[in-house]
């Protein structure tokens, strides 16, 4: 089944969305960084460098799938919050894309800031955009009159006339579906109402309380990685430990965690054969800024310079030392191979790391989205 996907920054969602079985038409990107390190690894992609207000969708079609990551600065937490009025907010060229193309489903995923109250008008809109993309929206008037109008359209007897999609919001963390770090995102799903699309958001595979079983109960997590000495169960955990047992009651396997991500790889002061794997330092401790600890799952890699708020791309060692992980180190948190080389300085790949989605998460819901659109058609249709 063939994909377009949009804003692919470094790669994160298509690798994940290739992974789970669709053909790339085109990609989608401006950036010229992360454009060199698509082109780097995979040049037989269609890349196209460029605005995306600037492409027409309807010469790449047609295609089965569309997909992308707009731009999460005008709802993440750490920026200024703007929403809409940020002139980097991209979901109308979403919508926009989804119109021209007509594909069977799509998936557009964000940060979490986004389901903040202050914006929950606007996913609405959003929402009701990807549901009716065919809905004239006037330029004349404020976006929130354009959601009143969608609105009664949604309510009135012929909303269902014309192309309209089955829209589905959902958070997710990432940590759930096997990547070594906390990190959230969320998903806009749809799929072309003519399909009658049973889908359902992929369950998790990982979970935080079988970490805790393996580190507290079992001690498997420290023999596996060839530590002797277990560290002690902190006592408001022995509650919780109580009921847990030598075996499993999970069906999920647990949490990866940073030494997870890392096993293997050399301190990056050492001589390494691995691509980007070269140390930075400057890395400082202090209170709020405190990095990730080796047995848990990484904080979510930032797009800054130094992960500010809160350390988020540093390695704390637990004993006061901290350091920055190394661009290949933080590529293994985010679940990229480790043949897949980031071009630029380290500021400029940590960037790219940061903007990106898992590659592991992404596959997962990509890869429910391809089982479902095997099952429901079998083949491609196009209306």
């Amino acid at each position: 089944m063939r994909s377009i996907e949009l804003f692919s920054g470094a790669g994160g969602l298509a690798l994940g969305i290739e992974a789970a079985g669709f053909e790339h038409v085109a990609l989608v990107e401006c950036n010229k960084d992360a454009c060199s390190t698509l082109r780097l690894n995979r040049p037989a992609w269609n890349l196209i460098e460029s605005d995306v207000r600037n492409v027409s969708f309807t010469e790449l079609g047609p295609v089965d799938f569309v997909a992308g990551g707009p731009p999460c600065q005008p709802f993440s937490i750490g920026g200024k919050a703007l929403g809409y009025d940020d002139t980097r907010d991209m979901f109308p060229q979403a919508v926009r894309a989804v119109r021209e193309l007509r594909p069977m489903a799509f998936m557009f995923e964000n940060v979490r800031g986004l389901l903040r109250q202050a914006f929950s008008n606007y996913v609405e809109y959003v929402r009701l955009q990807l549901t009716y993309p065919d809905f004239p929206i006037s330029q004349n008037i404020p976006w929130d009159a354009n959601l009143q109008r969608l609105q009664k359209h949604h309510t009135s007897t012929g909303s269902a006339n014309g192309l309209t999609y089955n829209v589905s919001i959902h958070l997710a963390d990432a940590a759930d579906y096997g990547v070594p770090q906390r990190r959230h995102r969320v998903f806009f799903i749809g799929f072309r109402s003519d399909l009658d699309a049973k889908w359902f958001f992929p369950t998790p595979t990982s979970s935080a309380n079988e970490l805790l079983r393996e580190k507290h109960v079992t001690g498997n997590y420290w023999k596996e990685h060839g530590i002797s000495a277990q560290q002690d169960t902190p006592p408001n955990l022995l509650r919780k430990l109580a009921p847990m047992q030598a075996e499993s009651l999970f069906p999920q396997s647990r949490w990866r965690t940073v030494r997870d991500a890392l096993a293997g790889l050399p301190h990056p002061k050492s001589a390494s054969q691995y691509p980007n794997h070269t140390y930075q330092k400057g890395a400082k401790s202090y209170p709020g800024h405190t990095g990730s600890l080796w047995d848990e799952p990484a904080k979510a890699l930032k797009a800054g310079d130094h992960g500010v708020p809160g350390g988020e791309n540093m390695l704390n060692y637990g004993n006061g030392k901290v350091r920055y992980f190394s661009v290949r180190e933080s590529a293994r948190i985010q679940t990229f191979p480790d043949d897949y080389v980031f071009s630029g300085s380290w500021t400029e790949s940590m960037r790219q790391l940061g903007n990106a989605v898992p590659v592991a998460l992404a596959q997962a819901v990509a890869s429910s989205i391809f089982k479902q659109l095997q099952v429901t058609n079998g083949q491609r249709i196009c209306i």
